[in-house]
């Protein structure tokens, strides 16, 4: 069913494109209500306009507050044609119908990233506008809604097609995309205030998110996947290569929370699978990255390097020894970049800009929503304490909170090993502690030359219920090791590492990564 349109009321924030759709509405002879700064650019790009405060006869008062919240613009958009009572009620208060809407809101997220000045905010929450879009996209069998540029192709598009007219099926679109955005940017606002009023978890909760890109498949074929962002980019740029997958994002994320924790400019992480199978902190770059594959070099082969700064042409080159499917550098020199566009499927992107923090986990399982804070904690010597006999340098001890640091961001049960700031050998995700501890042995054995003065430290990402796993690290040559506390054999724990005189290094936090 296509609806004539003969009036509009349009009312806009951004008025950008605002006179591509002015001269199509001209053409079809469309009326025009609008007000305040709208209403003196139509005039200004010399179009007739009728101001709302003349159409309704009613002032603009409180500051603006309130000027087109009136029952004459609303019952003209809410009315349904073809019934009768509602074409009674119109004419006995010479109210007409209003056929278009073409609205959008005050920038509220736009302001809330330039301040903090809550009185600007409060001002900035759009109050007609949401009104406005809202009763159009309720009626949209009559009613047609525009709520952003970005729809007035479409929209002329269909106009031209039926003379003058909407079709519904353009109408059902714009209404599903009007609720959308007036649920968006309540949405903002909500999280706004939850923040400022310290509410984690409100009693009912909104996420918003803007669409990014509609991604070729999920993990895995079958299902299908996009990616959203809070803000309207990721903070990341892809500079080459293949359209990146859901699991691309995945591990560029888990290569990221890393990265973010290491030393400013230095360190070089290498994930497969979300897990990191190397991770390194070396004041050469080169020797980081070296190290860093030297851990696990097979795991590595088509995994992805996250590099915790500027990657210049020597690193390239190293970099481009191997099968990678994405490099994650903080910028690109431009004889890194000649180097690595050589190969066209290589994703290249840059994280210099992100600069974000992640706030919340959210884990979604039949319509339910897991959300916790993010474990990005940062670790001082005020958050562990030497329970054995035998203590850790200085050096040693740094290197253990390192080691510790690469846990938290291994799959539970974890064990990591590491000598002099880089990883040896990672053990991730299995239900015995005791055989990610083998594993990790495992991989070091198989991977590096390790000799009898070589510290080897080691990290649990929770408490050894039992003495074996310290039992088999210390077999395969680790001489220390930290771990969270809380066990009830952590009496027991302890007596063991002092009779084998091991440094024992206590948590007072807990790291499980499911």
């Amino acid at each position: 069913m296509s609806k004539k349109i003969k009036k509009a009321i349009i009312s806009l924030s951004d008025k950008s494109e605002i006179k591509l759709i002015l001269n199509t509405l001209k053409k079809y002879k469309v009326n025009l209500i609008s007000s305040g700064g709208t209403s003196k650019k139509i005039r200004k790009l010399g179009y007739k306009c009728t101001e709302v405060s003349d159409y309704t006869n009613a002032d603009e008062i409180l500051d603006g507050r309130v000027k087109t919240l009136h029952p004459k613009l609303y019952a003209g958009i809410l009315s349904k044609r073809e019934n009768k009572i509602h074409k009674k009620q119109l004419k006995k208060n010479n109210y007409k119908e209003i056929d278009l809407v073409v609205v959008n809101f005050y920038p509220f997220e736009e302001t809330l990233k330039i301040t903090k000045d809550q009185n600007k905010l409060i001002e900035n929450i759009d109050i007609g506008g949401p009104t406005l879009v809202r009763a159009a996209a309720k009626n949209y069998q009559y009613t047609t809604v525009l709520t952003s540029p970005l729809q007035y192709k479409e929209f002329i598009l269909d106009i031209e097609k039926n003379n003058g007219a909407t079709s519904l099926e353009l109408r059902k679109k714009l209404s599903q995309e009007a609720f959308n955005l007036t649920a968006y940017y309540d949405s903002v606002i909500s999280e706004y205030l939850n923040v400022k009023n310290n509410v984690n978890f409100p009693q009912k909760k909104t996420i918003h998110g803007n669409l990014i890109g509609v991604l070729r498949y999920g993990e895995n074929p079958h299902q299908q996947s996009a990616i959203y962002s809070r803000y309207n980019d990721l903070g990341i740029s892809q500079l080459n290569g293949k359209k990146l997958s859901y699991n691309n994002y995945n591990d560029i994320y888990a290569a990221l929370n890393i990265s973010q924790t290491l030393p400013k400019n230095i360190g070089t992480v290498i994930v497969k699978h979300a897990n990191p199978c190397g991770v390194s902190v070396n004041n050469s770059k080169i020797k980081s990255y070296k190290e860093a594959l030297a851990c696990d070099p097979i795991s590595a082969f088509g995994g992805i390097v996250s590099c915790n700064f500027k990657v210049n042409r020597n690193i390239a080159l190293e970099l481009n020894k191997i099968f990678l499917e994405v490099i994650i550098g903080l910028g690109f020199d431009k004889d890194s970049l000649k180097i690595l566009k050589k190969k066209k499927n290589l994703r290249l992107i840059d994280a210099s800009k992100l600069g974000r923090q992640n706030s919340a986990n959210i884990n979604s399982n039949f319509d339910s929503l897991l959300i916790q804070s993010f474990d990005n904690k940062v670790f001082t010597q005020n958050n562990f304490k030497v329970v054995s006999k035998t203590k850790p340098t200085k050096k040693i001890f740094n290197d253990l909170l390192f080691a510790f640091n690469v846990c938290r961001n291994v799959k539970s049960n974890a064990i990591v090993l590491t000598k002099k700031s880089s990883t040896v050998g990672i053990g991730s995700g299995q239900p015995s502690r005791l055989d990610s501890c083998k594993i990790a042995i495992d991989k070091m054995k198989k991977f590096q030359k390790i000799n009898e003065n070589d510290i080897i430290l080691a990290a649990s990402d929770a408490f050894f219920p039992f003495i074996d796993g310290i039992e088999t690290l210390v077999q395969n040559g680790v001489s220390a090791i930290i771990q969270p506390s809380g066990s009830i054999r952590d009496k027991e724990i302890i007596k063991f590492a002092d009779k084998l005189g091991i440094i024992l290094v206590f948590s007072k936090t807990r790291h499980f990564k499911h």
